[in-house]
């Protein structure tokens, strides 16, 4: 592709050496270890680095132009230089023009739980309803021939961009992707075509990332105020305390609101019957009441399968359709799955949570039909937000009857120092740093009526500590600790 063909989408774009600007670039990269012979680099600043640092590097890997903003120091020698305000931005719609498909209907999910069940729930449904549909997550890609696991919520462009070529060439023509707030601030998504967008729900996280709380819902926001265009459906659950702010948002924008939830307009429970196992729910929609039997437990399950079903609904699925496809739906990876039952019947389940409200929304929805004792396995993660760590420690004292602090990823900190910040607000916990041996000591511990929740990790398959990540499965242990100790 031509370079003045990409610099165009940006149309206050400036081009020195503009007697290069037709030169053929034959790949895109913000990677300067990635650079080749006719690549287009674009120096990006991060909170780490800076990628005007890293020009000389493109430019000797044979990268022939550069993207900068206006004010960095570059010298791209005789490469063409294109200046821009917002390299970030300028990334992403170039990424969306150089590799051009994408599946015809796009949607995008944010919020602070949910994100991953959502994006699955909603693939299913249009797969239920005939269409080849993919989901791109937090547990990786999922479509029609093939299943990767992936480590970012939200991609970088150029990967997002390839990938949604590639589905688009292989005939997926519905995708349905997670949103976080990293990826909608850095511009990660703003060359995806999106059809219609979704909010669950908004806590604490990224507290590391964001200022404050409102930065975080900010960037959040940009989904609907900034890459939905006018008219779009902005589908909201409208149970949560940020909903409110969400809608309002929505709305100063044009954006057609549809809200799901017991205080929803667009779908509306009206009655839940909680079961081990599954829920049975009654939701309103346009003057028809639906029975549904939701094969999963939690009422967090419900409120991601009616946003799920609003985003397929919005996006030309009949109602009666996603109804009945929500009685099939599978639950997505290490989200409240349940990996086995002891001999006396106990389970045991493997969850994400690893913040405070998702914490708190496991515990609680495993109360209503655990006779004995929820037995809980959690810790924190390492060079992230410090700050959760005691709030998630009162939480699971609170809401759980045993507790047991243990390692999560601690990464470059002192393990100890991780599980003691934990412990100063989980008076009673038992602390047990390897978290094969915790989960071990839980399972051995469970008797009928208990149930145990292992969260923090779900799908994952490694545990990082310090530079490495070295293999391990909470599903793995679980099942082990199950076949040795589950009487």
């Amino acid at each position: 592709m031509k370079l003045s063909h990409l610099a165009a989408v940006d149309a206050g774009a400036t081009i020195s050496n503009k007697g290069h600007d037709d030169i053929e670039i034959v790949g895109l990269t913000a990677d300067s270890r990635m650079a080749a012979p006719g690549y287009l680099f674009v120096a990006l600043t991060g909170s780490k680095a800076d990628g005007a640092h890293y020009v000389a590097d493109a430019l000797a890997r044979g990268a022939a132009a550069i993207v900068a903003s206006r004010d960095a120091v570059v010298d791209a020698g005789q490469a063409s230089l294109i200046r821009v305000d917002d390299p970030r931005l300028f990334l992403a719609r170039a990424a969306a023009r150089f590799h051009g498909r994408q599946p015809d209907t796009m949607v995008a999910v944010t919020g602070t739980a949910g994100k991953t069940s959502v994006a699955s729930f909603t693939r299913q449904i249009w797969a239920h309803a005939g269409h080849s549909a993919a989901m791109i997550g937090t547990t990786g890609v999922v479509a029609p021939g093939r299943q990767s696991y992936g480590s970012l919520t939200t991609p970088d462009p150029v990967a997002l961009h390839r990938l949604l070529g590639e589905l688009a060439d292989e005939g997926v023509t519905h995708a349905a992707m997670e949103a976080s707030s990293h990826g909608l601030d850095q511009r990660r998504l703003d060359g995806v075509r999106l059809a219609a967008g979704a909010f669950t729900n908004l806590g604490r996280d990224h507290m590391d990332y964001h200022p404050t709380v409102d930065d975080y819902l900010g960037a959040k926001l940009r989904l609907f105020d900034t890459l939905l265009d006018e008219g779009a459906p902005a589908i909201v659950f409208a149970d949560d305390v940020y909903s409110d702010r969400v809608i309002a948002a929505a709305r100063a924008v044009r954006l057609d609101v549809r809200t799901v939830g017991r205080h929803g307009t667009y779908l509306t429970v009206k009655r839940v019957e909680h079961h081990r196992q599954h829920q049975k729910a009654e939701v309103h929609h346009d003057g028809t009441i639906f029975e549904i039997d939701l094969p999963l437990a939690g009422d967090f399950q419900l409120s991601n399968a009616l946003t799920a079903a609003g985003l397929a609904m919005s996006t030309g699925v009949a109602a009666e359709t996603a109804m009945v496809a929500l009685a099939r739906l599978q639950g997505a990876s290490g989200r409240l799955e349940l990996v086995g039952t002891t001999s006396s019947g106990a389970p045991a389940y493997v969850d994400y949570a690893h913040k405070p409200d998702a914490l708190a929304n496991v515990l609680a929805s495993v109360r209503p039909f655990t006779t004995g004792r929820i037995v809980v396995v959690f810790g924190c993660g390492g060079d992230r937000d410090r700050g959760k760590r005691a709030i998630m420690g009162e939480i699971a004292t609170r809401l759980a009857d045993v507790v047991i602090v243990t390692d999560d990823n601690p990464r470059s900190e002192e393990p100890a120092a991780i599980r003691g910040e934990i412990m100063a607000a989980a008076p009673g916990a038992r602390e047990i740093a390897d978290r094969g041996e915790a989960i071990d000591t839980a399972v051995a511990m469970l008797a009928t009526g208990d149930t145990l929740i292992v969260a923090g990790k779900g799908h994952e398959e490694g545990q990082t500590i310090g530079d490495q990540t070295l293999p391990f499965s909470d599903h793995e242990q679980v099942r082990t600790a199950l076949a040795a100790y589950g009487r």
